[in-house]
């Protein structure tokens, strides 16, 4: 049986539409091998695509049974999700 690494992903100041593909990538090999942190405290400015990926990929992990957490997340990240009116569904995941 695989041993379960849990994986840790900062994210960068700026998660703009250059930033998805480093990060989409880091993600999809992380959600396969465990659970998942992402740190959010760094983000000044971030993407509504960069959002819906982490929802994404939050669901992703739940179908293949592992945890998915974003951690103290930045107020642009907080003022991001609610201006999109995505609170609800980072309720579930948000920490800090």
């Amino acid at each position: 049986m695989a041993q379960l690494r849990s994986r840790s992903i900062a994210l960068p100041a700026i998660v703009d539409l250059d930033a998805l593909d480093p990060i989409r990538d880091g993600l999809i090999d992380a959600i396969e091998s465990g659970p998942v942190t992402i740190k959010a405290g760094a983000i000044e400015r971030v993407a509504t695509n960069a959002l819906f990926m982490l929802l994404s990929a939050a669901e992703t992990a739940r179908r293949n049974n592992f945890t998915f957490s974003v951690t103290e997340p930045s107020e642009a990240f907080r003022s991001a999700v609610s201006r999109l009116g995505l609170g609800a569904r980072f309720a579930a995941i948000m920490e800090g």
